[in-house]
């Protein structure tokens, strides 16, 4: 059945500058995440990687969509991006890429004469975005932050007033896309885009690999209208490109599409941590074939290698993985489903990780801090000691969730609303742990402790009269 469009009384809003072409929004909208995991995988490899990249692609136009001169003007407000010295491609600024990930199948598309309507999945960028991110690279602070914008968001485009904001590619592409995000994020500039389709995600995993991860329940889900098969079990597991998506398509938890962005989080360290391997060179070429045939973008050959080269050289603390802060609408059991966004919540956010707008920050009181733990070590009387080792410290605001599934050997400390300054605090009170800016735990909390063997080893020694590990 067509997924059905849904229109609000549009809000004032700038006004339009180039006519959108409208085109119908068609077919099951699956849940992927499309290019930023390819483009993780990218980013990932070392300089060498990147000079070979610029040679085999030198003669090879990445932009497979045709912009107007006024739709090109969208994403060059910052001017260049990157310079070329005697070595590689360098990044001159901080820039902000909009990846979009897009799945197409034949009804979606305008038929021809005596073709048949069907689910095969076809080599296009024109359907909904699955899958939506802004990255922030930043060699000033060289620090790369990653925002996963739910693509239920509900959030204002321009032309079609309050809509899911996914259903923007579909009715006028990457330009109407990049400014519904400029709106959502009040006001932070696109500098590039880049869309990559579903096929391209099977083969670059494959391409890299494949993928280790800790699948945390079993996972089972068929749909035949779809082709969606779904039948991954709990536990560490080493994922080829079928099984990656298997994960990532998976939302029938109770956190739904949240949480299947939270998966998307997951995997996203995991390929950062495999794809900084030397044998990722011998895989050179079919990581460029996938490039070169399910890529769209707006970046030349050389902001492609300088993105690259900054990529390897980030250390892994300067990752930071954030997600529009906000609330579900409703039960979804009738209405329609929406990601309400948090518009205070997201100035504080974009004015701390995107340089836009006020950067004065508040400390958040601790005794109002809303600490939440979740166990990985199967001790309750641990989880208990903890929670009252904080208490002690002044935080007042502490709750215990559902048990975090993997085991953990060291503590995580996670951010979960980029409060990273909350977050290392809460780590300079224990005295041990690891901080994470990321939203892969409790979405009611500022920080949530996923707890790891370490605290157990800090108890034992305190037991036994010693100071440390």
């Amino acid at each position: 059945m067509p997924a059905r469009k849904t229109y609000e009384e549009p809000r004032r809003g700038p006004k339009t500058t180039q006519p959108v072409r409208k085109k119908p929004l068609k077919g099951k909208q699956g849940h992927w995440l499309w290019l930023w995991l390819g483009f993780t995988g990218v980013a990932m490899l070392s300089a060498t990687a990147g000079a070979m990249l610029a040679v085999s692609l030198s003669s090879t136009p990445l932009l497979q969509s045709k912009l107007s001169a006024a739709e090109r003007a969208m994403f060059t407000k910052g001017g260049s991006i990157s310079t070329t010295s005697m070595r590689l491609p360098e990044l001159t600024r901080p820039v902000n890429i909009l990846v979009l990930g897009t799945k197409v199948i034949a009804s979606d598309l305008p038929q021809q004469p005596g073709g048949v309507p069907g689910y095969e999945l076809v080599n296009s960028f024109d359907g909904p975005t699955d899958t939506m991110l802004l990255l922030r690279f930043n060699p000033e602070a060289k620090k790369l932050t990653l925002l996963s914008i739910p693509r239920d968001t509900r959030t204002y485009i321009e032309g079609y007033g309050l809509n899911k904001i996914n259903s923007a590619n579909v009715q006028g592409g990457p330009v109407l896309t990049a400014k519904a995000v400029s709106e959502l994020l009040e006001g932070v500039g696109i500098d590039r885009y880049i869309r990559v389709n579903v096929q391209g995600v099977q083969s670059l995993v494959d391409a890299l690999g494949g993928v280790t991860v800790y699948v945390p329940e079993d996972m089972k889900y068929q749909d035949d209208s779809q082709h969606l098969y779904i039948n991954l079990k709990a536990g560490k597991q080493h994922l080829n490109g079928d099984k990656a998506l298997q994960f990532l398509r998976f939302r029938y938890d109770k956190f739904g599409d949240i949480g299947r962005v939270q998966r998307q989080q997951l995997l996203m360290r995991a390929l950062m941590e495999q794809a900084l391997n030397p044998a990722t060179l011998a895989r050179m070429p079919k990581i460029l074939s996938v490039i070169q045939s399910h890529i769209d973008t707006n970046l030349t050959v050389e902001e492609l290698v300088a993105l690259v080269g900054f990529g390897v050289q980030t250390n892994r603390s300067k990752v930071q993985m954030l997600m529009v802060p906000g609330d579900f609408n409703g039960t979804g059991q009738r209405e329609i489903s929406y990601w309400l966004p948090d518009r205070s919540r997201i100035q504080q956010m974009v004015a701390q990780h995107f340089d836009q707008g006020y950067r004065d920050r508040v400390a958040i009181d601790p005794a109002y801090l809303r600490v939440v733990i979740q166990d990985s070590t199967g001790k309750p009387e641990a989880v208990e000691s903890m929670a009252s080792t904080l208490r002690k410290a002044g935080y007042q605001n502490v709750s215990i969730d559902d048990s975090w599934k993997e085991p953990l050997r060291v503590t995580r400390i996670v951010a979960q609303q980029g409060d990273d300054g909350s977050a290392t605090a809460i780590r300079s009170s224990l005295g041990f742990g690891e901080v994470r800016v990321e939203s892969t735990g409790s979405l009611t909390s500022d920080v949530t402790i996923q707890l790891g063997q370490d605290w157990l080893q800090k108890q034992s020694s305190s037991e036994n009269g010693f100071f440390g590990f």
